[in-house]
C-alpha cells in the first residue's frame, strides 16, 4: 500500500478533475499502469491508503471512485483509510461512506472523546458506530504501540485483552489491531504481547 496524506503538511484536492488527475498519476506510477518515471521501478503496489488528517474535506470521495475504477482493468485496487476516531471523520467521512474502502484502521488515540482512558466505554461506543455505519469489509482497532508512540490512548496489554478485545471482536467487521508504529513496537514488544489474543 502507498499511504497518501499524513498528520503534517499542506495537501488538498481542488476539484473532481484534480482527483482524477491524481488517481491517474497514482495508477501509472505505483499501481498497475505504466510510466517512465515509476519511483519504485517495476514494483506494483496493491492499493492506496488514505491518511487524510488535514487540508480540505472535499473530493477524497472522487479520488476513491477514480482509483476504484482502475480496478476494472484487471487488477483490484485496494483502498484503505486511517481516520481519526471521532465520528464522522472530519476529512474523509464522506469518502468512507461510499462503500469503496476495503479496510479502515481507525485511530483510537490522540482523540480523548473516543479513545481508551482507563475505561473502555468511550472506545466501545465509538467502535460500534464505526462498525455499523461505515460500509467497509473490515474495521481495525488502531492503537499506539507504546506509551510514547502517541500523546494519549495507550491501552495496557492486560486491559486490551480483558476489556477491549472481547467487545471489538464481537463485530463481524472486526479485522484486527493496527499499531502506530513499527519503531515503537520494536521497542515495546506490544504486538508480540497481544498476537495470540487478536
Amino acid at each position: 500500500m502507498l499511504t497518501i496524506g499524513g498528520a503534517s503538511g499542506s495537501y488538498y484536492l481542488t476539484s473532481a478533475a484534480d482527483a482524477k488527475q491524481v488517481a491517474t498519476y497514482l495508477w501509472n506510477n505505483f499501481l498497475g499502469g505504466t510510466s517512465t518515471t515509476r519511483p519504485l521501478g517495476p514494483a506494483v503496489l496493491d492499493g492506496i491508503d488514505f491518511d487524510i488528517e488535514g487540508g480540505t474535506t472535499q473530493h477524497w470521495d472522487d479520488l476513491a471512485r477514480y482509483l476504484s475504477g482502475y480496478g476494472s482493468r484487471g487488477k483490484k485496487v485496494f483502498l484503505t483509510a486511517a481516520p481519526q476516531c471521532p465520528f464522522p471523520d472530519a476529512y474523509i467521512g464522506t469518502a468512507l461512506k461510499t462503500g469503496l474502502f476495503d479496510y479502515v484502521w481507525v485511530q483510537f488515540y490522540n482523540n480523548a472523546p473516543c479513545e481508551y482512558s482507563g475505561g473502555s466505554s468511550n472506545l466501545e461506543d465509538s467502535w460500534k458506530q464505526w462498525t455499523t455505519e461505515i460500509p467497509a469489509s473490515k474495521i481495525f482497532l488502531g492503537l499506539p504501540a507504546s506509551q510514547t508512540a502517541a500523546g494519549s490512548g495507550y491501552i495496557p496489554v492486560g486491559d486490551l485483552t480483558s476489556q477491549v478485545l472481547p467487545v471489538t471482536k464481537g463485530s463481524a467487521k472486526y479485522g484486527g489491531v493496527m499499531l502506530w508504529d513499527k519503531y515503537h513496537d520494536n521497542q515495546s514488544g506490544y504486538s508480540s504481547s497481544i498476537k495470540s489474543h487478536v
